[in-house]
């Protein structure tokens, strides 16, 4: 047996790089670069989805694009669609409680904090949505161009489903 230590002795052989997917794509590209530009969000997904017809690697990753984008879409849409509901009761309940007599300022005084620590908590919340959006993004781009099939938990499922359903 080898004496671990000894300098004299060959390392060992190292563990073998991960394999990259270098088949020709209908775009002309390698998979694996397809794939990364494919998780572009939204953009990118649509584009290479009509475009490559051939390669599932691509094809998924841009499937779970276009899901993870439209997600992200709606969830901006809805908490935008929130925000401006608060402001509108807000300027209401202002109105309705400085109409009162005597305590009637000292109330929207109360109220204005109030909504300015709501607005800082709706812009805390769409900052930490939207850093986890990029984070995953980012992490999703790095895998597709390392060639490893990730999928992005509850989205990558269905994209597995719609590729695999539409003969990808």
């Amino acid at each position: 047996m080898p004496d671990p230590a000894d300098p004299t002795q060959p390392p060992p052989p190292s563990s073998p790089e991960p394999e990259l997917r270098t088949t020709s794509t209908s775009t002309g590209l390698p998979s694996n670069v397809a794939a990364a530009i494919a998780c572009i969000p939204l953009i990118g997904g649509i584009i290479f989805y009509i475009l490559e017809k051939r390669d599932s690697f691509a094809r998924f990753y841009a499937m779970q694009s276009i899901i993870f984008s439209c997600t992200w879409l709606l969830f901006n849409i809805v908490w935008l669609l929130v925000w401006l509901l608060f402001n509108i009761v807000s300027a209401g309940a202002n109105a309705v409680v400085g109409a009162i007599p005597g305590m009637g300022g000292i109330l929207v005084f109360f109220w204005a904090i109030i909504a300015v620590l709501v607005h800082l908590v709706f812009l805390l919340v769409m900052i930490i949505a939207n850093l986890a959006f990029l984070v995953v993004t980012i992490i999703a781009i790095v895998k597709a161009f390392t060639g490893v099939r990730w999928d992005i938990p509850y989205v990558g499922p269905i994209a597995r489903r719609q590729v695999e359903g539409a003969g990808g």
